[in-house]
């Protein structure tokens, strides 16, 4: 196989490994809610037992990374996409461990009854678990377009981040027998709002894929 063909198949590699990180760690954010939302443990244990896969595959991606840069010493727009590959793989696996975190808070929350209401952060979460889907989807499109709709998806969440704590300090004030549920749904909001925050990441790393500058889409 000539060096370029072979350069250009391992790249694709190289996509497609991340591409499978970002479908695991997809799973893992819709399972943690729902673990959350059903008070279904088992769900929640086998959420964190399934995040050694997504570690693992992160070190994979980035030593496969790596290795390119050593063998092929690419430049330009090579170099990028190899680059932000690994700064991809990294916002993706920390999305993975917030999951975990949820699924943790699912955990402690148990079988009470929920004595808040859980729309505000499902509508929280699906807005951040489809804004990490089109992070995925404007990486490996390159499409600059879908990367900058993130940023505006960011203030959405931004905002039911705020309803929602503001909730939450009102309800402590006169609710002190529900404080672990307040507790643990303010955990959960902040883990949402977080998953977000690295979903905008997702998309600055596409700006910067195919423009080549940095741009701050919170800006």
């Amino acid at each position: 196989m000539p060096a370029r063909e072979k350069f250009d198949y391992d790249l694709k590699t190289l996509q497609q490994k991340l591409l499978e990180l970002g479908s695991l760690t997809e799973t893992a954010l819709n399972h943690s809610i729902q673990a959350f939302q059903h008070k279904n443990i088992e769900l929640a244990l086998q959420i964190i037992d399934n995040d050694s896969q997504i570690d693992t595959l992160e070190e994979e991606i980035n030593d496969f990374a790596i290795l390119l840069i050593a063998k092929q010493q690419p430049v330009a727009i090579d170099l990028r996409r190899i680059v932000i590959a690994i700064k991809i793989a990294t916002d993706i696996e920390r999305i993975a461990d917030f999951a975990v975190d949820i699924a943790k808070a699912a955990i402690r929350m148990g079988d009470r009854p929920f004595a808040l209401e859980m729309e505000k952060i499902m509508q929280m979460h699906r807005i951040a678990l489809e804004m990490v889907s089109i992070g995925l989807k404007a990486y490996y499109e390159e499409d600059v377009v879908l990367a900058r709709k993130i940023a505006e998806m960011d203030d959405e969440v931004d905002e039911l981040y705020g309803q929602i704590m503001r909730e939450l300090l009102r309800l402590n004030a006169t609710n002190q027998e529900n404080a672990l549920q307040i507790n643990q749904f303010s955990l959960i909001a902040r883990y949402i709002e977080r998953i977000a925050d690295h979903a905008t990441n997702l998309g600055e790393h596409v700006v910067y894929l195919v423009k080549g500058k940095h741009y701050d889409l919170n800006g």
